[in-house]
């Protein structure tokens, strides 16, 4: 009886430590399974990551952003690279009216301006811009002497007016773009409250081609009314190309560099790209930082004329 007893005691014995042996193991267990499961996830990602070798540099006539001791400034531009291959020029003989085909359905839009609905909401002439006569526009038609002309950002066409000015007085025949969407931005109004609204469309682009008219200037400019990044991309496809390219549109660093980027891509070699706003309060933050930058990456030097940055095509 005595050895029965002993002999159940040892087999309870042996049945605990082989419990707490099973229950340590489990605990062992867990941690190292994670650890296994974390090494095997990292192995695999290693493994499905393309090499430095197979992965693919940008395309043909991207912009290319330096990295080696680039700052952080360079570092972010990767959302703005636009392609620089664009269809062949067209002799500047044919702009216009590939435009009128193009954009316009063959028609011009100044035949029967202005629509009835408009007509009595429009001054004779409205006439306003910033930096629109400077010396900067007829130091650049003398020593261009365009045929096309690019405005990037037009406003009611103070400057594509004065533009149109200066080279019919030089016995220039010049045709100017001017691409805007003519919606002004918001907050416009409370500036310009005699420029009219119906149902949300401002009157900015009527207004823009009743000046035109008033100076008699409507064959020698001609709006082309969608946003500048569709418009420049579409230029380019279409193979127009600018012998002297304004940009003053967006003054916020994207708008700037990606007008920037767009325009210099359509610039005829030998031409020249300018703009407006070069010092503002915004400084480097904005326009300034824009142009510096894009003359860095693309070995170009910014040239002044007053408020005016200049960029001369190699």
């Amino acid at each position: 009886m005595k050895e029965e007893k002993q002999q159940l005691q040892q087999h309870l014995h042996l049945h605990h430590h082989h419990q707490r042996k099973v229950i340590a193991a489990k605990k062992l267990t867990r941690p190292a399974g994670y650890i296994l499961l974390l090494l095997l996830s990292y192995a695999l990602g290693y493994l499905s990551a393309p090499s430095s070798s197979s992965v693919q540099s940008p395309a043909t006539g991207t912009a290319s952003i330096p990295t080696a001791g680039a700052g952080a400034e360079e570092s972010d531009l990767g959302h703005f690279r636009v392609a620089r291959s664009c269809a062949a020029s067209i002799p500047s003989t044919l702009v216009r009216q590939t435009i009128l085909d193009r954009v316009f359905n063959g028609t011009s839009p100044f035949d029967s301006f202005p629509p009835p609905h408009v007509a009595h909401l429009l001054r004779p002439k409205r006439i306003r811009g910033w930096g629109s006569t400077g010396p900067v526009f007829e130091n650049l038609i003398r020593r261009v002497k365009p045929r096309t002309i690019i405005e990037v950002g037009t406003f009611l066409g103070a400057s594509a007016i004065h533009m149109a000015e200066v080279a019919s007085r030089l016995g220039l025949k010049t045709q100017i773009l001017c691409v805007d969407d003519f919606r002004g931005w918001p907050g416009f109004r409370d500036r310009f409250k005699d420029i009219a609204m119906i149902n949300g469309d401002i009157m900015l682009l009527y207004q823009f081609m009743q000046n035109i008219i008033h100076v008699n200037a409507s064959d020698s400019v001609l709006p082309v009314p969608f946003s500048t990044a569709s418009t420049l991309d579409k230029l380019c496809e279409l193979g127009v190309s600018g012998d002297l390219i304004e940009v003053d549109a967006g003054h916020d660093f994207n708008s700037a560099w990606s007008d920037i980027n767009r325009a210099y891509r359509i610039l005829r070699p030998g031409g020249v790209l300018f703009g407006h706003d070069y010092f503002t309060s915004a400084d480097n933050k904005g326009v300034r930082r824009a142009v510096n930058l894009f003359a860095r990456l693309n070995n170009l030097r910014v040239q002044l004329d007053g408020q005016h940055w200049v960029l001369d095509s190699p």
